[in-house]
C-alpha cells in the first residue's frame, strides 16, 4: 500500500466497521521526543483528528468516537488543561466549514457541565451548525469516564425502581444500555489505540465488550489516513464470534 496515496482493499471495504472508537494517545511523548512543550503535541494532534474524520467519512464509517478528554485529565496541570480547552473551542469553531463540507454531524458524551462555559457555548453552536448533516456521526468523549458513565446509569435506574417505574427483575442488558450516554448509537465494532499502550483507560467499558482491538505504536500526532486504513485492514482479517464458535 502506498503511503503517498493510501487506499482500502476491496475485502476491507466489504466488512467495514460501522462504528470506530479511538483512544488518541501519545501527544505528550511526541512532544517530548522533539524537546517541545506538551501542548505542542496536542496542537499537532488536532491535525490528526482532521485527517481521520475526513478519512472515516470518505470510506463510509457511520460513527467515529474520539476519546478527547477524560475525567482523569482534569488532574493534569492547570495551564495544560486550560490550553487544551482553548484548542478544543478553536477546533469546534474553525472546523465547522470542513465538517459541513463532509456532511459530518457532531455529538458529545461525558460530563459536559464540567467544561468551561466558553467550550460549552461553542459546542452548542457547532452542533447546531451541523445538525442537518446525515453522513458520519462524530462523537467526542469530553470529560468522559467509563466508570462514571456506569455509575450515572445505575443511579438513574435505581431512581426509576424507587419510583415504581421499573421492577428490579426487569433490569437487563437492554435497560442498562438505554441509560448510557451512548444509547442512541450502536456499540463500537473496532477500538483503535495509538502509542502502543495496552490498556483501555476507562473508555467505553460497557460498549467495547465485543469490539475488536487494534493497537498501533504510532503516536497520535503521527497517525494519519495510512495508519487508519491499516487498522481497518487488520479489522477485516478478524473473525468476530461474539462468544460463539
Amino acid at each position: 500500500m502506498s503511503s503517498a496515496n493510501p487506499h482500502l482493499s476491496p475485502s476491507a471495504k466489504a466488512v467495514l466497521p460501522a462504528h470506530v472508537a479511538v483512544i488518541m494517545d501519545g501527544n505528550g511523548r511526541w512532544a517530548k521526543q522533539r524537546h517541545l512543550p506538551r501542548v505542542e503535541g496536542h496542537r499537532q494532534g488536532v491535525e490528526s483528528v482532521r485527517m481521520i474524520v475526513r478519512a472515516a467519512g470518505e470510506v463510509g464509517v457511520k460513527y467515529l468516537t474520539l476519546y478527547a478528554f477524560s475525567v482523569e485529565n482534569w488532574n493534569r496541570p492547570k495551564d495544560e488543561v486550560d490550553t487544551l480547552m482553548k484548542y478544543l473551542a478553536r477546533y469546534l469553531k474553525n472546523e465547522i466549514g470542513e465538517l459541513n463540507k463532509n456532511n459530518v454531524r457532531l455529538e458529545v458524551i461525558g460530563q459536559i457541565y464540567r467544561l468551561p462555559e466558553f467550550v460549552q457555548e461553542q459546542l452548542k453552536k457547532t452542533q447546531a451548525a451541523l445538525a442537518r448533516n446525515n453522513g458520519l456521526t462524530l462523537i467526542l468523549a469530553l470529560s468522559y469516564g467509563g466508570r462514571t458513565e456506569l455509575v450515572e446509569a445505575m443511579r438513574s435506574i435505581a431512581q426509576k425502581v424507587k419510583a415504581g417505574e421499573i421492577e428490579p427483575a426487569e433490569i437487563n442488558e437492554q435497560v442498562v444500555a438505554q441509560h448510557l450516554y451512548t444509547r442512541h448509537w450502536p456499540d463500537p465494532d473496532l477500538l483503535i489505540r495509538t502509542s502502543g499502550e495496552l490498556r483501555i483507560s476507562n473508555f467505553l467499558l460497557w460498549q467495547i465488550s465485543y469490539a475488536e482491538l487494534v493497537v498501533t505504536p504510532t503516536l497520535w500526532p503521527d497517525f494519519r489516513k495510512q495508519q487508519f486504513f491499516d487498522a481497518l485492514e487488520e479489522y477485516a482479517q478478524r473473525h468476530r464470534r461474539f462468544g460463539g464458535v
